[in-house]
């Protein structure tokens, strides 16, 4: 099988022919779900969604919006205004969200590269490290995840649905407190189905109207946060009334801030290790890899630096207006006498909720189980998984339940960190940013993904070596301090890092004892090099 590298960052077959898919693909019906197959892929690992993109079209705002969407949320509202409670300066607080978020571009850019340059989706791009039948593992672990947060999200929009209804509707009152079915109201359901039916009236259109949507949610937001900040402003009697220091309890000097600073970096971090894992899944749309960093660089410092600040100065007006610090813009808004504001708000933050929720948690399992079986499961088929698995979780009694979080998605949660350290072992260290794309679809034991059956053992020892410290460190804490045996709650905030930094390490290790991955030549014509053009 002979190729040649084409200028996008795939590449084309010239003695075994790959066909375009035109038209109307499985997935979507624009021209951004063309794909690209080579008639010797197997159909256990290849279908119109996994295959690379015969165009690559989104530009640097795309990404920008994407990251809007992703921060302009109710939890990335709650995460800032949360941060400036933890007994530091308001200076201290911004330099460490400035450092962490600095940190989360820097990697988001090492992650992104290699679907940008391939044109597949996360799970894809695994197979070069894992193995082609060894990346369901990741896949498989990522899918959870989103579907359990995905349940979460919406159910957290649906609450700011119910305010809309009881203050518009008057019989709603006896929805949410007459009736309840599996621990949820008769109103609660009724915005639960409500969202639940939007978010996948959008995800069914495909990714050209998700990327449309993101275009739009992350600067409506915005929008509204600004009325919401000039208001809250107004109301107190100006700037000179708020205190933009929200924290609580004895000051700290400097050397006792420091620590704490280093937590609220980690939180940065461990806040966006989600869509951080996945992010090719939308990388591979972006038309060159310098788009993708520019995207990042507006998307995340920039933004997320702008968005704090209209956080803190919402809540932090809300103790001359409203007479108590209120950090949730949900009930924020809810105290607002103003119908019209009410409404607004309350459908803004809906916006935002179900942004986040469909780049989140809504694109990556419809990859991520697609990848499992693409002969039987589509982008879409695998999307409305994930959406019906959020429904059968009941999220709002899981989500009310500590224990029943801190023992599952935080497990979950923590084998993030070691995923994505061995993912940049072994396309950065490893193999020199190199990946024979054909070789990525083929089940051949010749292929050189095929590794033994088509597992890397390399990489799932690594995640195993690394993902137990790292599970450890996140669920064993809690349960130490409840029984009085030793406080290690602070490690909790650094399972990420540990996790990452061991797969990364361990990862890296084995490689060199006992290589698996092929060292691929750069001039070699079947090779991707993302070392070229960038």
């Amino acid at each position: 099988m002979t190729t040649a590298i084409i200028d996008n960052g795939f590449t084309t077959s010239s003695s075994t022919r790959r066909t375009p898919i035109h038209g109307r693909s499985d997935s979507d019906a624009s021209n951004d779900s063309e794909t690209i197959i080579n008639d010797g892929y197997h159909p256990r690992l290849a279908n119109k969604d996994l295959t690379p993109l015969k165009k690559q079209t989104w530009s640097w705002y795309n990404i920008f919006a994407f990251w809007m969407s992703d921060v302009h949320s109710v939890g990335g509202y709650v995460t800032a205004g949360s941060l400036f409670a933890l007994g530091i300066a308001s200076w201290q607080v911004f330099l460490a969200l400035i450092v962490g978020i600095v940190i989360v571009q820097a990697l988001v850019n090492l992650v992104a590269k290699p679907s940008q340059r391939t044109g597949v989706p996360f799970p894809v791009t695994m197979r070069s490290v894992f193995g082609v039948k060894g990346a369901n593992i990741p896949a498989i672990i990522r899918g959870i995840i989103a579907v359990a947060w995905y349940g979460v999200q919406t159910y957290l929009a649906s609450e700011s649905l119910n305010i809309i209804f009881l203050k518009f509707i008057p019989g709603a009152h006896a929805l949410a407190t007459g009736y309840s079915f599996l621990g949820l109201s008769a109103l609660g359901w009724i915005s639960y189905g409500i969202l639940w039916v939007a978010q996948a009236c959008v995800f069914w259109k495909g990714m050209d109207t998700i990327r449309k949507f993101t275009d739009c949610a992350g600067p409506l937001v915005y929008a509204v946060m600004f009325i919401l900040a000039i208001y809250l402003v107004i109301r107190a009697g100006g700037f000179g009334a708020i205190d933009l220091n929200l924290s609580s309890g004895k000051p700290l000097n400097f050397m006792e801030s420091i620590p704490v600073m280093i937590t609220a970096i980690a939180l940065v971090v461990s806040y966006f290790s989600g869509p951080m894992l996945n992010f090719g899944d939308f990388s591979r749309y972006c038309n060159s890899y310098k788009a993708v960093k520019k995207g990042n660089f507006w998307g995340l410092p920039v933004n997320f630096v702008v968005f704090s600040l209209l956080t803190v100065i919402c809540a932090s007006a809300t103790v001359p207006v409203f007479g108590e610090l209120i950090t949730d813009p949900i009930k924020t808004v809810e105290q607002i006498d103003t119908p019209f504001a009410i409404l607004l708000g309350g459908i803004t933050f809906v916006t935002a909720t179900v942004g986040i929720n469909i780049v989140a948690n809504f694109v990556s399992p419809a990859f991520d189980f697609s990848h499992v079986n693409p002969q039987k499961i589509n982008w879409r088929t695998g999307g409305m998984i994930a959406a019906i698995g959020s429904v059968i979780i009941t999220p709002w009694n899981w989500y009310s339940n500590d224990q029943a979080i801190h023992y599952t998605l935080d497990l979950l949660g923590a084998l993030i960190g070691p995923l994505f350290g061995i993912l940049v072992a072994g396309y950065f260290i490893v193999a020199h940013q190199r990946i024979a794309i054909d070789d990525l679809f083929t089940m051949n034991p010749k292929g050189r993904y095929w590794y033994h059956n088509g597992f890397n053992l390399n990489a799932v020892l690594a995640l195993v070596f690394a993902g137990i410290p790292s599970i450890c460190c996140a669920v064993l804490p809690s349960p130490l301090k409840q029984m009085g045996i030793i406080d290690l709650t602070a490690l909790s905030n650094f399972s990420w890092f540990i996790g990452a930094g061991l797969g990364l390490a361990i990862f890296t290790l084995l490689e060199r004892h006992h290589p698996q991955i092929v060292m691929l030549a750069a001039d070699d014509p079947e090779v991707n090099d993302g070392n070229d053009a960038e």
